[in-house]
């Protein structure tokens, strides 16, 4: 008989005896459970109910019955992680279709409850935490991202991101938090809220920039802070190209024309299938047709550059449907192309400067530079009277955009600290000059102070405000002050007339093995390379943010949307 067998097999019996074919009762409790012929219900009754009433060895069987302690600690560790991970939500525990997947893979393993992943999660939360903070403890300086978002309950939350230098000598990003914000966006209470954090994080003293969008209660913020604020380069271009898209004549009525043909594409089944069919048929790749969103200017790229590519199928299909919409003509498509390729730098730049896991502070001046001078270039190649219009306003709202960036101190000086690019990412000789002489103060004052280098008092016998040797001892000290200043400048010239690093290169490697040879650049370089250029990380948590609190979890505590939140982030 298939119950004796199993009596044999499995220690699980010691606490269970059959009371019909079909049935078994807890010898505990006297709970009686179903019997199907395996012993993985009573197995999960004991976990679940009698833990401690059992040693491990009488509640799971070596040889049969499933996983040992560590190995369901494992299983409950990956289980969280896919919650995290995959922003799924805890209710997936009782999910009945879940529920069977999992008895299918193990039945020996018993799914922890609700309650008890969400203690799991607190838990590995507070872990996490504390790892962040010990990591942080290890830079003197970092630099901040912050943004604010409006979940679907309308509720408002406000994040803050931190980017430093490692020990590894890698750009490191950790979300501190993300808060829930009840009380009006004014500089004030912004600046409250991020007093808080920071004071909680224990990086008060070394926070030296604040990136954020050019609001003004940002901008007011960081100034109550008493921190540099740092306009998000990505909000700028943003800004840039939306206003220089819609003051181009005749481009207006072209992307007019674009979005009703995508839409018609996206709403009608009939229309999509015949599209695909034709580019099967001509053997290209199904691509869908992409729509413009009013908020990102390189959707509007996208949207035209996915037209270009598919004009072909796009005609073909748009002939063979009972449409009123127009295709656009030979011209019309040369057009787009020449605006296109007006536009493909901005694009590229766009998206350059999104990264987190590389420096990018310091490619902001070289990367208006290099976009003025590909503007500039455009009068000679395009032909089309859209596109130079396209290329004028373009140029005009860079100008006038990013007419103080060179004066900013923070970039001036990444900008100058990047082997890359060094003096040759300006534009303005003068800026240029200004930046370097900053960059000499800063190294001068990495060097030991003049009052530190003098013998005590004790040692020479006398005060420095003794009348008979005070005017000697102040003479010493402009000696050393100045010695200070030379050294500074030897050490920044140095660095200067070295070859300038090929682009692949990476800026933190070449400070670490550089150290010994700049050994007061070095802490400036670190300082000011971890400054981000935009304010991106913040809206990628919110992104994420939005896949968690969703219409199945709208009921999260704000404390439970940041530990999930925190660890997808910081994992």
């Amino acid at each position: 008989m298939e119950n004796s067998n199993s009596r044999k097999r499995s220690r699980v019996w010691q606490h269970f005896d059959v009371v019909s074919p079909t049935k078994v009762q807890c010898l505990i409790c006297s709970q009686e459970l179903v019997f199907g012929n395996n012993t993985s219900s009573m197995l999960r009754h004991l976990r679940a109910k009698h833990e401690q009433a059992t040693t491990p060895q009488q509640s799971t069987s070596a040889e049969a019955d499933g996983p040992s302690g560590s190995r369901k600690q494992k299983l409950d560790e990956a289980l969280l992680n896919l919650i995290i991970i995959d922003a799924q939500p805890l209710s997936l525990v009782e999910n009945e279709g879940f529920r069977a997947f999992v008895q299918l893979l193990d039945p020996t393993y018993v799914i922890p409850g609700r309650k008890a992943l969400k203690q799991m999660l607190q838990n590995k939360y507070r872990v996490a935490k504390d790892n962040a903070v010990a990591e942080i403890e290890k830079t003197s300086t970092v630099s901040l991202t912050s943004d604010m978002w409006t979940s679907i309950n309308m509720d408002a939350y406000l994040a803050v991101t931190c980017h430093f230098v490692n020990e590894e000598m890698q750009l490191s990003t950790l979300l501190l938090g993300i808060k829930r914000f009840p009380r009006t966006h004014t500089a004030a209470n912004l600046a409250e809220a991020k007093e808080t954090l920071m004071a909680e994080w224990g990086i008060r003293a070394k926070v030296m920039s604040l990136v954020t969008d050019s609001a003004a209660n940002m901008i007011a913020c960081a100034n109550r802070l008493n921190v540099r604020h740092i306009s998000c380069f990505a909000h700028m271009l943003n800004l840039v190209m939306k206003k220089s898209l819609a003051q181009t004549p005749g481009l207006d009525d072209l992307r007019t024309r674009a979005r009703s043909i995508v839409g018609h594409f996206k709403s009608s089944t009939t229309a999509r299938e015949k599209l695909s069919e034709i580019q099967r048929q001509m053997g290209r790749p199904e691509h869908k047709l992409l729509q413009e969103v009013e908020t990102r200017w390189n959707s509007t790229f996208a949207m035209l550059q996915r037209l270009h590519e598919q004009r072909e199928p796009l005609d073909a299909a748009l002939s063979r449907l009972n449409t009123t919409i127009v295709p656009f003509s030979a011209e019309e498509y040369e057009t787009i192309s020449q605006c296109l390729s007006v536009l493909s730098p901005f694009n590229e730049a766009t998206v350059e400067m999104s990264t987190e896991s590389r420096v990018s502070g310091s490619k902001v001046i070289p990367m208006v530079k290099m976009l003025k001078h590909f503007t500039a270039r455009q009068w000679t190649t395009v032909t089309i009277e859209v596109a130079r219009n396209l290329v004028s306003k373009i140029n005009s709202n860079l100008q006038d955009k990013f007419a103080t960036l060179e004066k900013i101190t923070t970039l001036t000086l990444a900008t100058l600290l990047d082997p890359r690019f060094k003096e040759v990412g300006f534009c303005n000789t003068s800026s240029c000059q200004a930046a370097v002489e900053r960059l000499t103060r800063e190294c001068a004052n990495q060097m030991p102070a003049p009052a530190q280098q003098l013998p005590p008092a004790e040692v020479t016998g006398h005060s420095q405000g003794n009348s008979l040797w005070g005017p000697l001892d102040s003479q010493v000290e402009t000696q050393r002050a100045s010695s200070s200043t030379a050294n500074a400048i030897a050490e920044v010239q140095r660095y200067l007339k070295d070859k300038p690093l090929p682009w692949t290169e990476k800026p933190l490697q070449y400070w670490f093995l550089q150290k010994t040879t700049y050994p007061h650049l070095y802490p400036v370089a670190l300082q000011y390379l971890s400054t981000p250029a935009s304010s991106v990380p913040c809206e990628r948590i919110f992104s994420k943010a939005g896949e968690i609190v969703s219409q199945r979890r709208s009921r999260l505590k704000p404390s439970t949307i940041e530990q999930i939140l925190f660890l997808n982030k910081n994992l």
